[in-house]
């Protein structure tokens, strides 16, 4: 009876498919399915993905496990739709009790990302000037730095100023990286060689190829997808655990 048990889960075990990690192009189909028709809304999107990502974040590194004194956070926001999931996450971390403070070099024009920007302002978020590019005064004021810059509609080989400095800074800095969906300067198909080393990673939607042989901790962020999405792309997506709207992987 034991053995018949055990092959029989044996069996199974082996009937589960493996996690798909997408390409640029599969990402990008799924966001326009979800958007053109399962009818969400992209600031819908930029919400549920930013508060997946604070989230994670105080999963990653719990209130009380920050070395510093105060539980500062630098979040570095890109021009795009990455960035603005930065804006959303810094307002999560702060009412979760984090002290985020936010660069953000280049501001959008859209009006999406104006109005997430207004609600960091009238959240009494500081946004800095400039980044230092003493890296020992970013080791020194803040526990994590989270990369929300270059997200996956970016070109990784033609980053131009001020993002090709900031990466610069951010592959010296000894504070731990948080990076949102594909580190900052990574091709999404293939993992960095000499791109910055994020320590912790929150995939969105469904993890992308250049995080197949991702070694630091590993957050996927994608329970609101719809099942028929799900299944025609083959995602294969873990089960989360309870309530819960995202899962290490």
């Amino acid at each position: 009876m034991d053995k018949m048990n055990h092959s029989s889960a044996e069996a199974e075990a082996e009937t589960i498919e493996p996690l798909r990690y997408l390409s640029k192009e599969e990402a990008a189909a799924i966001e326009t399915e979800l958007l053109r028709d399962y009818r969400f809304g992209q600031q819908q999107l930029i919400e549920i993905w930013g508060q997946a990502c604070a989230t994670a974040i105080t999963k990653a590194y719990p209130l009380a496990t920050l070395a510093k004194k105060q539980p500062t956070v630098l979040v570095i926001c890109g021009p795009d739709q990455n960035g603005s999931i930065g804006l959303v996450c810094a307002r999560y971390l702060r009412m979760f009790e984090y002290e985020p403070t936010i660069y953000h070099p280049k501001r959008s024009s859209q009006s999406l990302h104006q109005d997430f920007t207004v609600q960091c302002e009238k959240m009494d978020i500081p946004f800095l000037s400039y980044l230092p590019t003493e890296v020992q005064l970013i080791n020194d004021a803040y526990n994590l730095v989270i990369d929300a810059m270059l997200g996956p509609e970016a070109d990784h080989g033609n980053i131009k100023e001020p993002y090709s400095g900031i990466l610069v800074t951010l592959k010296q800095i000894k504070t731990p990286i948080v990076s949102v969906d594909v580190p900052s300067g990574w091709d999404v198909e293939e993992p960095s060689q000499d791109g910055i080393s994020p320590d912790v990673l929150i995939s969105l939607t469904a993890p992308k190829k250049c995080a197949m042989r991702f070694s630091g901790k590993h957050f996927l962020a994608g329970r609101f997808l719809p099942y028929d999405i799900q299944k025609k792309y083959e995602l294969n997506l873990p089960d989360y655990p309870g309530t819960d709207c995202l899962i290490e992987l």
